[in-house]
């Protein structure tokens, strides 16, 4: 990794570097993709209506609040589920922390480690929303008639005591308070909500990192620039492993709009390496990201069209799986 560090020989921390013709079109480069993701996320959230009920008017793609946790097929139990996203996570947070010791802190100087960091995050958030997911699958449920528990307008929860033997008082305590019922529904679809959110930030974060390294810096940059070490492949091989068996599995879905988020994490780097260089002459984590290169706008502009392929390669993948597994299980697919 050290061989990768780029001392560029113009100082960063001067005004020159930054006010010229070659940072302005890098910056439009960047800024503009976040602008429009921002513009998109605004409309999507007030477009978006979680599902609260039967009988609403549901926005397609809306949730409902197991997505989260729900295998793709019936006939696969959650807990099947849960068991590789913890084995995902245990082997991505070895990895980090091996990294970690090996490197230091430095690591985190690299776009591939904050998306490293971030797929570990995702397989952290999925483990513990797949033991909330199996904790719902298999609490016992009890039924009642329709007729016996109604909520009123004006008086709320109404239970009506036809009989006072012991059976239907069990039944009377274990009733839940509806408002209770929705208010939890409605907290679970915005959790899953937000996990769907980290799914297609890593979706294309993963992708572009293993294109990058794999197109661009293992055939041109690792020869004579870049260390090829175990540890190096691992970074780059694991990751996209793990989010392609996660998407095999699970019944997220994969939406356009989410690519806005991937587009955000992707600028949030990069303006922190401009910030953080604006103020300290230190090298630059990858060669394509100095500003003192003529070449510089060219390289900007690649990486922010490459996110298009990258995203939609990911995107297709899952709407393969859709297509067979529907074709295949027309009965027991839950996406």
């Amino acid at each position: 990794m050290s061989s990768m560090r780029q001392q560029d020989a113009t100082d960063t921390t001067t005004l020159s570097y930054w006010l010229n013709w070659r940072f302005l079109l890098c910056a439009f480069s960047v800024l503009l993709p976040t602008i429009l993701a921002f513009l998109v996320i605004w409309k999507d959230i007030r477009s978006r209506k979680f599902k609260s009920g039967e009988g609403e008017h549901q926005r397609e793609g809306a949730l409902s609040g197991d997505e989260a946790w729900k295998p793709c097929l019936k006939e696969i139990h959650p807990v099947f589920l849960l068991v590789f996203r913890i084995i995902a996570f245990s082997s991505l947070l070895a990895s980090l922390v091996a990294k970690f010791c090996v490197n230091g802190g430095s690591i985190f100087f690299y776009y591939t480690q904050w998306t490293f960091a971030l797929i570990t995050i995702y397989f952290g958030c999925a483990s513990m929303l797949s033991v909330y997911g199996c904790y719902q699958y298999n609490r016992p449920r009890t039924t009642f008639n329709v007729d016996i528990a109604r909520l009123d307008a004006e008086q709320g929860p109404y239970m009506p005591l036809l009989h006072q033997d012991t059976t239907n008082r069990s039944r009377i305590d274990h009733l839940a308070d509806p408002h209770d019922e929705i208010h939890k529904n409605q907290i679970t679809t915005i959790w899953s909500y937000i996990f769907q959110i980290l799914f297609q930030m890593n979706a294309g974060a993963v992708m572009l990192t293993d294109c990058v390294y794999w197109i661009i810096i293992f055939p041109f940059l690792t020869l004579k620039d870049y260390d090829f070490t175990f540890m190096t492949v691992n970074m780059h091989t694991l990751n996209v492993f793990f989010l392609l068996g996660d998407a095999a599995l699970n019944c997220l879905p994969v939406h356009w709009s989410g690519m806005s988020f991937f587009v955000l994490w992707t600028s949030l780097y990069v303006i922190f390496q401009w910030t953080f260089h604006a103020f300290s002459w230190i090298w630059w984590p990858y060669p394509f990201l100095t500003l003192s290169s003529p070449y510089s706008p060219l390289w900007y502009l690649l990486i922010a069209l490459l996110h298009i392929p990258c995203y939609a390669m990911f995107k297709l993948i899952v709407e393969i799986k859709h297509y067979f597994f529907s074709k295949w299980f027309p009965s027991s697919t839950q996406f």
